[in-house]
């Protein structure tokens, strides 16, 4: 179960990494050409905002994971250590259940407005669809895929509290209170 929860950890951490990176290349090359050629990528200004979102809900998963989230702990440092625990753990069924929710509100949400084209992104998709032969990847000019977000940030959310959850039960399992 470690081996799991280690590998969970990374990569919820290459995925909260690997958006930010890209979220700064996609601003830097954007710059750049906007201020050399005086013109800028049109995906440039859309697509960091979408990457954004998605490298925060990674971001979201590898904190709880991590136990490193924003947590207002002073009645909970009052409490001894068994009490806190319990509360720790009931805490993990509530993100857990939290996660869960998030994803069926964003998996409805996307399918509600997933249609829409992005306008930022419509011609990029359009003409990498075009270029590849593969249309299939319009799916990169629409809304949904990006509003999609939500629904995999409620998974990776509910994931991520369940591990935690497990690994807290074994913690009390083995007296190590």
């Amino acid at each position: 179960m470690d081996k799991f929860t280690t590998a969970a950890k990374r990569f919820f951490a290459f995925g909260a990494g690997l958006s930010m990176a890209l979220v700064f290349v996609i601003i830097f090359v954007n710059a750049l050409r906007r201020y050399t050629m005086g013109k800028s990528i049109a995906w440039g200004e859309e697509l960091p905002i979408y990457l954004t979102i998605y490298g925060v809900m990674f971001g979201i998963a590898y904190a709880y994971m991590s136990d490193s989230h924003i947590r207002f702990s002073i009645i909970a440092d009052m409490l001894s250590q068994r009490l806190r625990h319990w509360l720790f753990v009931a805490s993990d069924l509530l993100a857990f259940a939290t996660g869960v929710v998030l994803a069926f509100a964003g998996h409805a949400f996307a399918l509600r407005r997933g249609h829409i084209d992005s306008s930022g992104l419509k011609s990029a998709a359009n003409a990498l669809a075009e270029t590849t032969g593969i249309p299939l990847l319009e799916w990169i000019g629409k809304l949904g895929t990006w509003q999609y977000a939500i629904a995999i940030g409620g998974v990776l959310l509910a994931v991520a509290a369940a591990l935690k959850l497990l690994q807290r039960l074994r913690t009390a399992k083995m007296g190590n209170l």
